[in-house]
């Protein structure tokens, strides 16, 4: 399993949606106007003391809304009972052998800032033994800053913006579902090297976060990366994971949801063919289906969703962290 690169040494989904912000998803969706959080370089990677030889090494201390943070725990030698957590929830790092780099073990994790978490400091408590059963601990304080995200007002046609009650009960449900998909963590990863884009030959995609205020009702910001892109145009799974959603959802059409363990998945809308099926262990690479304008949409394109540690994130920045295959 490849690391991040800075440091060897070397949908989730909220409540219920509201009939406005419905409305509003149903308008953006309808007109297609659904059509990186910037990383610190290794070079500011930053170091923190646990105490007992052991640090922490992160990309970054601050990272704007949507982004993400690696951080590789280095340790002279065999860690255990390791405890961490971020923002009141478990932090999960994974090891490959474990991992020895210059007679050090190393373990990473990937700290998911959500789109919508307001600016402010949050803290990571970790803690654990040592070889030799000596206790050793760190908080350590990230800065969220805000994201600067677009915004764009519209006005449009009552009869595009009005879902009717069964639509927006079938919606409402299929969100519950996918917050439950979300809540559950597959213990160990079940990936192995790095992420990759998930369209040939397409390495950049726009509209994350993107927030749109239709007849003057905000809606929700817009959770994924957008790829134009052909229909038919084959899509890939960005890492090897299970299925475990395969089907055609209200809003985002043909929907496909990998995960690939660990609280991370991707999310894969918008297909006009779905190619696996819930419960399908995929490799990386692999045709999860085609692109298409499925759901609520009037164009071709990928909507590409990163979901870390509950948290929507910008799908591109794990291609950056963890490197691309």
């Amino acid at each position: 399993m490849s690391g991040s690169k800075i440091m060897r040494s070397r949908a989730p989904v909220h409540g219920p949606l509201s009939p406005a912000i419905l409305r509003t998803c149903w308008a953006v969706l309808l007109l297609a106007v659904c059509s990186l959080g910037t990383q610190a370089a290794p070079s500011d990677t930053q170091t923190i003391e646990c105490g007992r030889g052991i640090e922490v090494r992160l990309s970054s201390l601050e990272a704007p809304q949507g982004g993400i943070i690696a951080a590789v725990l280095v340790s002279p030698s065999a860690v255990g009972d390791l405890k961490a957590s971020w923002d009141g929830r478990d932090l999960l790092f994974w090891t490959e052998r474990p991992w020895q780099v210059g007679g050090n073990e190393e373990r990473e994790a990937l700290l998911g800032i959500d789109l919508e978490k307001p600016p402010g400091e949050y803290e990571v408590h970790l803690s654990g033994l040592t070889e030799n059963s000596e206790n050793f601990s760190c908080q350590i304080s990230i800065k969220v800053n805000e994201g600067h995200f677009a915004t764009e007002r519209l006005n449009v046609a009552k009869q595009f913006a009005e879902p009717n009650a069964d639509q927006v009960k079938r919606a409402n449900e299929e969100r519950d579902r996918l917050r439950a998909i979300f809540d559950r963590i597959t213990p160990k990863p079940l990936w192995a090297g790095g992420f990759r884009e998930p369209l040939d030959a397409v390495k950049t995609g726009g509209n994350f976060g993107k927030r749109r205020i239709l007849n003057g009702i905000p809606g929700s910001p817009h959770g994924g990366v957008d790829f134009p892109a052909p229909t038919g145009t084959p899509v890939h799974s960005a890492q090897a994971g299970t299925v475990v959603l395969a089907e055609e959802l209200f809003f985002s059409g043909n929907t496909v949801v990998v995960d690939h363990g660990l609280g991370i998945y991707t999310f894969y809308g918008h297909l006009s063919a779905i190619n696996v099926r819930a419960g399908d262990s995929v490799k990386s690479g692999e045709v999860l289906g085609k692109v298409g304008a499925t759901g609520r949409v009037t164009g071709p394109h990928l909507h590409w969703g990163l979901t870390v540690n509950h948290s929507r994130v910008n799908a591109l920045d794990i291609v950056k962290l963890l490197g691309s295959d």
